[in-house]
C-alpha cells in the first residue's frame, strides 16, 4: 500500500457540525499499535472508534479483521463513510454500541481503545463533545472491567491516556491482573513533562523499558516524530 492514503491535513471529522482535524496525540497512538501488530493476523476490536482513525492506522500494517464500536451515532456513521471508502473495507465494520453492554460473539486478539480523557475535570457545555472527552459515562475503572469479557486470555490491549491519570490506571489494571509489557510517554518538548502515555498490556510476557517520544524541537519536529508518522502523514514521507 503506498503511503499516500493518510492526509491528516485533509482527514476531518464531523461533531457538532463542524469539521474538526484528527487530534496529534491519536495518530500517535495508532502508529505505535500499527507498529506493535505488523503483519498480524486475527481479530481486533477498537473500543469508542469515533472516526475509525485507530482501526484504519493498523489496517494499514496488519492482515487483522476489525470491529470497532462507538456509543455515539454520528461517529458510527462517520467511522462508516471512512471504512467504505478505505482500501482495507472488506477487513473493518463498525456498530453502534456501548462496552459495558457489548456481548463479543468471541474473544478477541487484540482490543485497543482512546477513552474518554478527563475523568473529574470540568466539562465543557457540549454534551457530545462531554461524551467524547468525558468518561463520566465510561469510567477507566468500567473498561478495565470490560476488557476480560473481550479478549482472549493469552491476548493483549492498548489504551492512550493523559499522562496525569497513568498511576491510577496502573493501580486499577495491576489489581485487575493486567501487567504493561510496552509504554510510551509522549511530551511535546524535551524539556517538559509528558502529556500523553501509550500503554500495551497482557496477563504475560516480556516487559519492555519505558520510551519516550518528543514530538518537536528547535521548533521542528524532531526525527523521531516523523519516522513514526511517516507513513501516514505525506509531509513525513520517506523516500
Amino acid at each position: 500500500m503506498p503511503n499516500d492514503y493518510f492526509q491528516f491535513q485533509q482527514f476531518k471529522v464531523q461533531q457538532g457540525g463542524a469539521a474538526m482535524k484528527v487530534c496529534t496525540d491519536a495518530c500517535i497512538f495508532g502508529a505505535w499499535v500499527a507498529q506493535l501488530l505488523t503483519g498480524k493476523k486475527g481479530r481486533l476490536l477498537d473500543v469508542g472508534t469515533g472516526t475509525g482513525l485507530l482501526t484504519l492506522m493498523v489496517a494499514q500494517t496488519s492482515q487483522l479483521q476489525f470491529d470497532a464500536i462507538d456509543i455515539d451515532a454520528g461517529a458510527v456513521i462517520q467511522a462508516k463513510e471512512n471504512f467504505s471508502s478505505s482500501p482495507w473495507s472488506d477487513r473493518l465494520q463498525v456498530n453502534q454500541s456501548d462496552v459495558r453492554d457489548c456481548k463479543a460473539p468471541f474473544p478477541y486478539d487484540y482490543v485497543i481503545s482512546n477513552p474518554p480523557f478527563y475523568e473529574n475535570d470540568l466539562p465543557g457545555e457540549d454534551p457530545r463533545r462531554n461524551a467524547a472527552l468525558h468518561d463520566s459515562g465510561l469510567t477507566l475503572s468500567a473498561l478495565i472491567a470490560c476488557i476480560p469479557d473481550l479478549l482472549k486470555a493469552d491476548g493483549n490491549w492498548a489504551v492512550l491516556l493523559p499522562y496525569h491519570r497513568v498511576d491510577y490506571f496502573l493501580a486499577l489494571s495491576a489489581s485487575a491482573g493486567w501487567q504493561v509489557l510496552q509504554r510510551l510517554d509522549v511530551l511535546n518538548q524535551a524539556q517538559q513533562e509528558p502529556f500523553r502515555s501509550c500503554l500495551w498490556l497482557g496477563r504475560t510476557g516480556e516487559i519492555s523499558a519505558t520510551e519516550s517520544l518528543v514530538i518537536r524541537s528547535n521548533d521542528q519536529y524532531t526525527p523521531a516524530f516523523r519516522a513514526l508518522l511517516g507513513s501516514y502523514y505525506l509531509a513525513f514521507a520517506v523516500d
